[in-house]
């Protein structure tokens, strides 16, 4: 994850934080959608998000465009995941929210991608190798893209000084409720 590495400086973050913070001042929200195991990143990143002070939810990649696009409002803000960048399914999806008044964070590993070129903002989440003899299961980008969003959700717990108590509330059961 060299690469990764190399990529990543807070200034990355500047502009899908901005659009997440001003969705939510609109009284707008946040969707996180994916093609195949970006979905199931996408489902993840959604409860982080949820329980670190940004209330986002999970929008099911091909579902959106046969309707649970209408979940999605003008002004809201989808974070887009995607490895190549390239998914036909997931350009459906993204094309038909950007119709809608969606507002895109693409979450890919190709910079020069469609999907990276349709973002509003761009978060890079690229590897050189998936850790595999074929190079084709998506391992080592997974893990980038779970890695670069858990570092959006960070940042935006932090600009908005979430505190444990309001942690706790969002999270009471479990050992983590217990620390109360």
């Amino acid at each position: 994850m060299n690469s990764l590495k190399s990529e990543i400086s807070v200034k990355m973050y500047e502009k899908p934080i901005k659009l997440v913070m001003e969705a939510e001042e609109n009284g707008n929200r946040v969707h996180i959608t994916g093609i195949g195991k970006p979905g199931h990143v996408a489902g993840y990143i959604a409860s982080l998000l949820s329980s670190t002070g940004t209330p986002a939810y999970e929008l099911h990649g091909t579902e959106a465009v046969h309707g649970s696009a209408g979940q999605v409002k003008p002004g809201d803000v989808v974070i887009a995941i995607s490895n190549s960048g390239e998914t036909a399914e997931l350009k459906a999806t993204v094309t038909t929210l950007k119709n809608n008044g969606a507002k895109i964070i693409a979450v890919t590993g190709k910079r020069e991608s469609w999907l990276a070129k349709k973002g509003d903002a761009y978060l890079y989440a690229g590897v050189e190798n998936e850790g595999d003899p074929l190079n084709r299961a998506p391992r080592a980008s997974i893990l980038a893209e779970v890695f670069v969003l858990q570092i959006l959700s960070l940042l935006l717990q932090c600009k908005k000084g979430i505190t444990s108590q309001q942690y706790v509330r969002w999270h009471p059961g479990g050992s983590l409720g217990k620390m109360r």
